[in-house]
């Protein structure tokens, strides 16, 4: 009797273990349900113009921050709403409008408390070839992603917090998908918002003024145009191109800070002020010639509201000061003078360097 129960508790015990064998084996063939989709963002490599294939080196993406479609759509969906301000009011899209450029129409950008700001908002575009990956007039941030992050947080500007930004995004109804399917999670951050609105802005690519056109055969220029160029690199006359390039430098920036004779008194150091060096100074980044037809008015301040007063400025308007750019060698005179049909030349040539394929282009317009 002993022997025949100690067989039936063994084989109770054999089956018992095939029973869990089994189920086991039936529970791994089974798929699990994921708690949410996992998405594989599609790259979407930036469309670099023929020009400046030609000319320029390739465009810098971060290796953490390539560029993907959803990386780019959620970029572009977030600069154009105004969630991120602190009362709902104001996007990035606000102070830079694609109809200018991307940059605001008004001299001075206002804040969501009604607070003028103290410069021009910079336009934006080719930011993908700003090699020296300096940013703003004064180059207080060193890449796009890290430009993108301030304005939220700005008193002045969009006036809020990160903190709260993220959790208004955080509680929407849309961009947890959305930040899932950019980057794989839906656990908002500052730092992936900032690196889909870069992904955006390096999308931003103006390359089709008619200056560009007649480079690559593919148009003509008026002799006025033509004549212009040759004043802009004529350094008895013009000597426009040290700060701003030439034909072999399409950005038509040097990326670079100087000060270019405004003030005699500096109130704002610009480029100083980040630096610490008195020698930076009333140094400010130079800005692209590209598409000044749609990018009124000029300077860091906005002082000047047409682009004959500029060209009036490095003619007969130039003033010293102890850190004045060593460029500017006419400062002794005041200025170059030229003459007002030299004038007229220069502002056609510079007037060619716009792009109205830019301002217009449906990729970069208002989704929302």
């Amino acid at each position: 009797m002993k022997e025949r129960s100690e067989k039936k508790h063994l084989l109770f015990i054999g089956f018992l273990a095939l029973s869990l064998l089994f189920a086991c084996s039936s529970n791994d063939s089974e798929p699990v349900e994921p708690s949410s989709e996992a998405y594989i963002p599609t790259p979407k490599p930036l469309t670099v113009p023929s020009i400046f294939k030609r000319l320029l080196p390739p465009p810098y993406i971060p290796a953490d921050n390539p560029q993907t479609e959803e990386g780019v759509a959620l970029g572009r969906k977030l600069f154009f709403d105004p969630i991120l301000s602190g009362d709902g009011t104001q996007a990035c899209a606000s102070c830079h409008k694609p109809k200018n450029a991307f940059t605001d129409d008004t001299r001075l950008s206002v804040g969501i408390d009604g607070i003028q700001g103290t410069r021009n908002s910079m336009p934006l575009y080719n930011m993908a070839w700003n090699t020296n990956q300096k940013l703003f007039w004064d180059g207080r941030a060193n890449s796009i992603e890290s430009q993108a992050l301030e304005p939220v947080a700005n008193p002045i500007e969009m006036h809020n917090t990160w903190e709260n930004a993220v959790a208004s995004l955080q509680s929407h109804s849309i961009y947890p998908e959305l930040f899932n399917k950019a980057f794989g999670t839906s656990n908002i951050t500052k730092e992936l918002t900032a690196k889909a609105i870069a992904q955006f802005e390096r999308t931003l690519i103006s390359a089709n003024a008619p200056f560009d056109k007649y480079l690559l055969g593919e148009g003509s220029l008026t002799p006025q145009e033509i004549n212009g160029f040759e004043i802009f690199m004529d350094e008895e006359r013009g000597d426009c191109f040290h700060c701003h390039g030439n034909e072999n430098s399409p950005l038509w920036t040097d990326n670079i800070f100087h000060n270019n004779g405004l003030d005699a008194i500096i109130t704002d150091k610009g480029l100083g002020n980040i630096t610490g060096d008195p020698n930076d100074d009333g140094k400010f980044k130079s800005p692209s010639l590209r598409n000044l037809a749609y990018t009124a008015p000029y300077m860091h301040d906005g002082r000047f509201a047409t682009l004959d007063e500029v060209i009036n400025h490095y003619s007969e308007g130039l003033v010293y000061s102890p850190t004045i750019d060593p460029l500017m060698k006419a400062i002794s005179v005041g200025g170059v003078h030229l003459t007002e049909s030299d004038k007229a030349d220069l502002k056609a040539f510079l007037l060619s360097l716009s792009d109205p394929s830019f301002i217009n282009n449906p990729d970069f317009q208002d989704p929302n």
